[in-house]
């Protein structure tokens, strides 16, 4: 069994009720944090989890939504472990990965220094260790693998998917894309679909070009299930939604995924849970 959990559904527009972007996985007793918006921290300690008890962080691309609380994540982990000599933090997402990891650690240099000079226990910066993929296998550890492929957020790029398997088990978390032969390929026979949705309907009016312009780069609601369609996953999960999911009209979203897509379809707020 793969468990999901939606830690944050929001978008860059800030909302009081969803935390930025970002996905927990649990798989065989590993734990992966599928990018990094603002808040996932709060979020995350929600269901009992620490960032020093996560395997892993995997990032789909270099937006600032979907890496907002990087620096907070890098440093939380840090302070929380306690472990004599820990290993270092594996990071894996697309080029650029290394160079926004490394700056970010750097803006938080005098934040490192001074909890270096005061803790005895604390001799270095956090240590990490970034891979940057944009295709293939990334992970293979005790009975969990994890594989890239490239996806289309243009002019975002290299943006990544991942599909993570465990046992008979598999779950494929899209990011944000429209469709393309790179996420069909990935989510070909998975059990869940994790993907970002937007409802072109409602943003193609707004007068403001800047807003129209998210429709380019962004898959709908249509489209991420026709996506799941296309590939025969078993389950969609809707996240990332824009504008935000209002109370009282998830029968309208799911709605438009069914209109594309018999199976499953999950969709809900902050911490929704959902297993295959």
């Amino acid at each position: 069994m793969i468990e999901i959990t939606l830690l944050g559904t929001g978008s860059p527009i800030p909302d009081p009720n969803r935390a930025g972007p970002s996905t927990l996985i649990r798989a065989d007793g590993q734990v992966f944090l599928v990018d990094c918006g603002r808040g996932v921290l709060q979020r995350a300690a929600a269901i009992g989890v620490g960032a020093a008890g996560l395997s892993a962080l995997l990032i789909t691309h270099l937006h600032s939504d979907h890496i907002g609380d990087l620096g907070d994540f890098l440093i939380t982990r840090w302070i929380s472990t306690f472990a004599p000599d820990p290993a270092p933090l594996p990071i894996i997402g697309p080029p650029g990965t290394a160079e926004t990891v490394e700056a970010t650690l750097k803006a938080f240099g005098h934040d490192i220094g001074y909890r270096i000079a005061h803790h005895a226990d604390l001799n270095e910066p956090p240590a990490v260790e970034v891979h940057e993929h944009t295709q293939g296998p990334v992970w293979d550890r005790d009975g969990v693998t994890i594989r890239v492929a490239p996806t289309d957020h243009r002019p975002v790029a290299p943006t990544i998917g991942f599909r993570i398997e465990s046992g008979s088990s598999s779950v494929v978390l899209a990011g944000d894309t429209v469709p393309c032969s790179g996420l069909d390929g990935l989510a070909r026979g998975a059990d869940a679909l994790v993907h970002t949705v937007i409802r072109k309907d409602i943003l193609g009016s707004i007068p403001q070009q800047r807003v129209r312009d998210v429709c380019d780069y962004h898959s709908s609601v249509q489209e991420a299930a026709a996506t799941a369609a296309r590939a025969g996953v078993g389950t969609l999960v809707m996240t990332h939604y824009v504008p935000a999911l209002v109370p009282g009209q998830e029968e309208q979203w799911r709605a438009l995924a069914a209109h594309e897509f018999g199976g499953r379809i999950e969709l809900g707020d902050d911490l929704h849970r959902v297993e295959v």
